[in-house]
C-alpha cells in the first residue's frame, strides 16, 4: 500500500470500529481539546431528555413522568423549572423544530434514532425560544448526546445544531411560511398545531360566540406555559401557609391560588391532599354544580366520570359542607385509586368510590340530585398543560368519543332525579363534543331542558367570566333562557372548560 492510499484509508481502533468516518474530506477538530469537552450530562437537560424519551418511546404523558424524574434527580427549584420549560416547550413546539429541523439535517428526520430526534429538539428549543447562550445550548447538548446515546451521534446533533442556530426564531418561522399560501397552513406552522386542530378551534370560537380574529390569541396561548393553579379543599384546605411561601390568590375562584415558585408538591397541605393542584376552571365548574339553586332533597350526588380525582375532591368537599354524600365512579381500576387518593383528604363518611362503566347508570333506579359528567373527550382543551396530546390526536377520534359522550349523557339522565341538575362537561371546545351534544340531549329528552350555564358559572366565580353563549335550536331559533358557557386559556387563563347546565323536569 502507498503512502497515499494509507492515508486515505478508513482508521480503525483494536475492536475495528471506524475512527474518522469524514472519508477523504479534511477531519475538522472541535474548538475543545477532547480532554476538555463535557461528557456529563447536566441533570436539568437530562430530565427534560428522560421525559421526552418517556413520550415518545412509552407513550407517556409528560405531566405525569415530569415531577418523578424531577425527584429522582433531586432537582433544586431553578433547575426544576429549567426542566420543565426545556420538556413542555420542546413538546409543545415539536411541529415548528421539526421543519426547521428538516432544513439542517441531510436525511429525512424519520431515518434518525428517536432519542437523536429528541435531543434534537430539545437543543432547537434551548437555542431559539429560551435565554440560553448559544455556545452553552450547543456544548450542553452535545454533552447530553455523548453520555446518554453515544460519541458517534454526537457529531451529527453539534453540525446540526450548529445551523439552527445561524437563524432566529422569527427567521426560521418567516423562512418557512415564505412559500405557503394557505392561512391554515401558515397558523399550524407558526404556532407549533397540527392543521385539522388549527381548522377545529377556528371552529370552535365561531360555535361559542367569538370571532375567528381571536384564533392567533388562542393558538398563542396554548404555547404559554400555564402558571400553577391550586385549590384549597372547602372546610378542608388553608391557602395562607401557601400564600407565606410565595402563592398568590387566584382571581377567577374562591379558595384557589397561583403558583410559580417551583414544584408545587412542596407547598404546605399538597402532600396531604387538602391543598391540590387544579386547573382554575375545573375548580369553577364544579363549583358551579355544587352551589346552584336546587329545590327540594339535596343528598345524594353523583360524579359519574371521576378520574383522576380533581373534580371529585373538591365536590366531596363541598357535600361534606351541605350534608350530602357524593359518589365518584371510574371505569378504570388504576383510576379509581387515583380517585380515592385524590378525595383521601375529605371524610371518608361522605364519599364512596365505585369501579365500572358509566354507562350501566342508565339502570339505576335511584335518582342522584347533582350529576357531574366530565366526560371522556379529545383534550382539545387543555393542550397547554397536555403537550404532547396534539401531537397524538387525530380527526377520527372525534366521532367515537361523540358517540361515547352522548351515551353517557343518556345514562346521566336517566340517573337523575326528577328536579335535579346535572353538568355536562368537557375539556374541549370543538363543536361537536360541545353544542352537538347539547342539542342531541335535548331533543332525544324532552323532560331535560338547559339553564342559564353562563349565569350559573358567573354566579360561582369572584367576577362575571363573560363565557355565556346563546343556543340556537335546531331551526336556528335561540333557546330562551337557556346558554352555554365556554372559558379559553387567551380569555380566562384556564384550559377550554365547556360547561352546560342541565335540569330534569319535576314530575
Amino acid at each position: 500500500m502507498s503512502n497515499e492510499q494509507g492515508r486515505n484509508a478508513p482508521r480503525r481502533n483494536e475492536q475495528g470500529r471506524q475512527r474518522n468516518r469524514g472519508g477523504n474530506a479534511p477531519r475538522r477538530f472541535s474548538a475543545a481539546a477532547p480532554s476538555g469537552r463535557k461528557r456529563a450530562a447536566d441533570p436539568a437537560r437530562l430530565t427534560a431528555f428522560e421525559v421526552l424519551r418517556a413520550v415518545s418511546a412509552d407513550d407517556a404523558y409528560a405531566n405525569l413522568v415530569l415531577p418523578a424524574r424531577i425527584r429522582a434527580h433531586r432537582l433544586g427549584p431553578r433547575d426544576a423549572g429549567f426542566a420543565t420549560e426545556l420538556a413542555y416547550g420542546a413538546l409543545r413546539g415539536q411541529g415548528l423544530y421539526d421543519a426547521v429541523l428538516s432544513r439542517c439535517v441531510d436525511r429525512a428526520l424519520g431515518r434518525l434514532d428517536a432519542a437523536v430526534l429528541d435531543v434534537l429538539r430539545l437543543g432547537a428549543h434551548q437555542l431559539l425560544a429560551m435565554r440560553v447562550p448559544s455556545h452553552a445550548a450547543l456544548d450542553e447538548t452535545v454533552a447530553l448526546t455523548r453520555a446518554e446515546i453515544g460519541a458517534g451521534p454526537s457529531g451529527l446533533v453539534n453540525a446540526v445544531l450548529r445551523k439552527v442556530s445561524a437563524r432566529t426564531l422569527s427567521e426560521w418561522t418567516e423562512e418557512l411560511t415564505a412559500g405557503v399560501a394557505d392561512d391554515t397552513a401558515r397558523a399550524s406552522l407558526r404556532h407549533s398545531h397540527p392543521e385539522w386542530i388549527v381548522r377545529a378551534l377556528r371552529q370552535a370560537l365561531v360555535a361559542h360566540g367569538r370571532g375567528t380574529d381571536e384564533l392567533e390569541q388562542l393558538l398563542a396561548a396554548d404555547n404559554a406555559a400555564p402558571i400553577v393553579n391550586l385549590v384549597a379543599l372547602p372546610g378542608i384546605g388553608d391557602l395562607a401557609p401557601v400564600v407565606e411561601r410565595g402563592a398568590r390568590a387566584g382571581e377567577l375562584v374562591e379558595g384557589s391560588a397561583l403558583y410559580d415558585g417551583g414544584d408545587p408538591a412542596r407547598l404546605p397541605g399538597v402532600a396531604e391532599g387538602a391543598v391540590r393542584v387544579q386547573d382554575a376552571g375545573s375548580q369553577l365548574v364544579a363549583r358551579a354544580l355544587a352551589d346552584h339553586p336546587l329545590e327540594g332533597r339535596d343528598e345524594r350526588w353523583l360524579d359519574l366520570c371521576a378520574g383522576p380525582g380533581g373534580k371529585a375532591a373538591l365536590l366531596a368537599a363541598r357535600a361534606a359542607q351541605r350534608g350530602a354524600r357524593l359518589t365518584a365512579n371510574e371505569v378504570a381500576p388504576h383510576r379509581a385509586q387515583l380517585v380515592r387518593n385524590a378525595l383521601a383528604a375529605v371524610p371518608g363518611t361522605v364519599w364512596e368510590v365505585e369501579v365500572g362503566d358509566g354507562r350501566r347508570y342508565a339502570e339505576s333506579a335511584d335518582g342522584y340530585d347533582r350529576i357531574m359528567l366530565d366526560a371522556p373527550c379529545s383534550g382539545l382543551g387543555a393542550l397547554r398543560r397536555r403537550p404532547e396530546s396534539r401531537w397524538r390526536k387525530q380527526p377520527a377520534d372525534i366521532p367515537e368519543l361523540t358517540a361515547l359522550q352522548q351515551e353517557l349523557v343518556d345514562a346521566a339522565v336517566a340517573a337523575l332525579r326528577p328536579g335535579g341538575l346535572l353538568a355536562y362537561v368537557t375539556c374541549s371546545p370543538h363543536p361537536a363534543e360541545t353544542t352537538a351534544v347539547v342539542l342531541d340531549t335535548l331533543s332525544r329528552h324532552p323532560g331535560i331542558r338547559l339553564l342559564d350555564s353562563g349565569a350559573a358559572l358567573d354566579a360561582a366565580a369572584l367576577h362575571p367570566v363573560a363565557a355565556a353563549a346563546p343556543v340556537l335550536g335546531r331551526r336556528g331559533e335561540p333557546l330562551p333562557g337557556a346558554t352555554t358557557a365556554q372559558l379559553w386559556p387567551h380569555r380566562h387563563a384556564t384550559d377550554a372548560m365547556f360547561f352546560a347546565l342541565l335540569q330534569r323536569a319535576a314530575d
